[in-house]
């Protein structure tokens, strides 16, 4: 099965996706870098959203999310964010950790991975071997001669 990049670039691509998963590269904020923590949560979570969108999956469908931040004081405020986006119940796996960032005024990065539910089904299902019948195929009637 080929690889299909989303939104590739010269160092990294946006996401990759294989065999009914969407691997996310980390989000950092665009529009809140250098804003609260909240902001940039906010601002990455809706980055993940239009992503898993492009690769036919959503939110529902995460089934790890690893997250930085460069104050792990401020893991509460991030909390709000990422706990008014998950769907209760549909949460995922999840790791929070505190690590020095790209460049100031970015406070968190989100990486996650997610199945694409239906791509997933699909191959599962390709993948089995085909049953077989217990019943014997039916005999095909032979040809009668043509008389000329």
């Amino acid at each position: 099965m080929a690889l299909k990049r989303i939104e590739p670039g010269k160092r990294m691509s946006a996401a990759v996706i294989h065999n009914g998963m969407v691997y996310l590269a980390g989000f950092v904020a665009e529009k809140a870098a250098g804003k609260s923590v909240a902001e940039q949560t906010a601002d990455i979570l809706a980055q993940i959203d239009e992503t898993l969108k492009q690769a036919g999956t959503d939110k529902t469908n995460i089934v790890k999310a690893n997250i930085w931040l460069t104050d792990i004081g401020t893991w509460a405020e991030m909390n709000t964010e990422w706990d008014k986006w998950v769907v209760p119940g549909q949460t995922p796996a999840r790791a929070t950790v505190e690590s020095k960032l790209a460049a100031p005024g970015l406070d968190v990065e989100i990486m996650v991975e997610a199945a694409i539910v239906a791509k997933a089904r699909k191959a599962a299902k390709a993948a089995r071997p085909a049953k077989k019948s217990a019943r014997k195929p039916a005999r095909k009637p032979a040809k009668k001669a043509r008389r000329k």
